[in-house]
């Protein structure tokens, strides 16, 4: 009799688990992780996004120049996308980044969106901005 209880006592104190105290700081510890992490990713998410918009629409400028040196007499009127990848064919025009075209006689826009964030650019000669809505 003796002896069962000496082999209860030891496979009680056999078990194996966590306590609660060490699942809590366990997901304490998680809970941390993340409110470093997420807003990380979230900012570096909107700046790939700014960046790739803005890359969409500095690839179609050399294009939009190069129509204008095309057209005689020099003019930037009638230029559209299709304009654009005939000139250039690594211009995006076919998905949601596309590289979209507002023109006039003597100037151009073309603006992109990637994700929230829209790039544009008023030419010739403007610089290239980030905004929230299409700058065109």
């Amino acid at each position: 009799m003796l002896s069962k209880l000496q082999a209860r006592a030891f496979a009680a104190r056999e078990e194996g688990g966590f306590t609660l105290i060490e699942l809590l700081v366990v997901l304490i510890i998680i809970g941390v992780l993340l409110a470093i992490a997420v807003p990380a990713y979230l900012g570096f998410k909107e700046r790939a996004e700014k960046r790739a918009s803005a890359s969409n629409v500095r690839a179609a400028m050399p294009g939009a120049e190069a129509y204008y040196g095309d057209q005689s007499p020099n003019s930037y009127a009638g230029i559209s996308p299709a304009a654009l990848k005939g000139i250039d064919a690594g211009i995006k025009l076919t998905n949601a980044h596309a590289v979209t075209v507002t023109t006039t006689n003597d100037g151009y826009c073309l603006s992109s969106q990637v994700g929230s964030w829209w790039a544009g650019v008023t030419g010739p000669g403007g610089t290239i901005t980030n905004a929230t809505a299409d700058p065109c």
